[in-house]
């Protein structure tokens, strides 16, 4: 009966995801249409918030795909899909900026962002094996419950990786939306857009960490319902 309900759960998770994806990639083609009136493109606004926060050793590229944007703290990088990259619109000024917003984390050494990366090698890791040793030990779970257990460790790494991952997320956001207010980039007419364009990623991240709970749930309860 609980597993059943744990289906129902998944099912409810998956369709707002699809519907929060639906919306975001919505909004982004919506904003996408509405240019700035200082025309600054994505890259514009990139090289200037992070000169405005001190940060000169920060590279801004461009990167292939839609939504494929993100920050490397690795090698410094500021990676800008091609629609934001060269883009004048407010949907690409706010990702540029919100991206930009974790290369501040790293400057300021925010400590969910170095938390974060501290468990980047080990979600990695996690992530090469868990499927194996999920499905392994949900075969064996009456001969070799241990590695059903194992599996379960694993994953709830990758979970934790998620929950950590919001409080980074939508603080780049806030850093983002004061500095593009403060600057002058945005203004009364379109920064509301701005920030809705953020909040509609934020929630992406959220349905994300929570499936990924709803899903370690799961196999918890498969491996101490074992003996029943």
């Amino acid at each position: 009966m609980m597993i059943s309900s744990s289906w129902i759960i998944f099912i409810g998770i998956a369709l707002v995801s699809y519907l929060v994806q639906l919306n975001l990639k919505s909004k982004f083609k919506k904003y996408s249409k509405m240019a700035l009136p200082s025309g600054m493109t994505g890259r514009d606004v990139a090289i200037k918030m992070l000169q405005d926060n001190g940060i000169y050793d920060v590279q801004v590229t461009s990167t292939q795909g839609m939504l494929t944007d993100h920050y490397n703290p690795a090698n410094k990088t500021v990676n800008l899909s091609e629609g934001v990259y060269a883009s004048n619109s407010v949907m690409a000024a706010a990702v540029a900026a919100h991206e930009c917003g974790h290369a501040v984390q790293h400057a300021r050494a925010y400590a969910p962002l170095t938390m974060r990366s501290k468990l980047v090698p080990v979600v990695t890791f996690a992530s090469q094996w868990v499927s194996w040793l999920i499905l392994g030990g949900i075969l064996l779970l009456n001969y070799f419950p241990q590695l059903l257990l194992g599996g379960i460790i694993l994953f709830a790494m990758t979970t934790l990786f998620s929950f950590i991952t919001l409080p980074v997320e939508i603080d780049a956001s806030k850093r983002a939306l004061v500095w593009l207010s403060s600057a002058g980039i945005t203004n009364s007419y379109n920064h509301a857009q701005a920030e809705d364009a953020l909040k509609s990623a934020a929630y992406t991240y959220v349905v994300a960490a929570l499936g990924s709970l709803a899903t370690l749930i799961y196999y918890i309860m498969i491996y101490m319902g074992r003996r029943d």
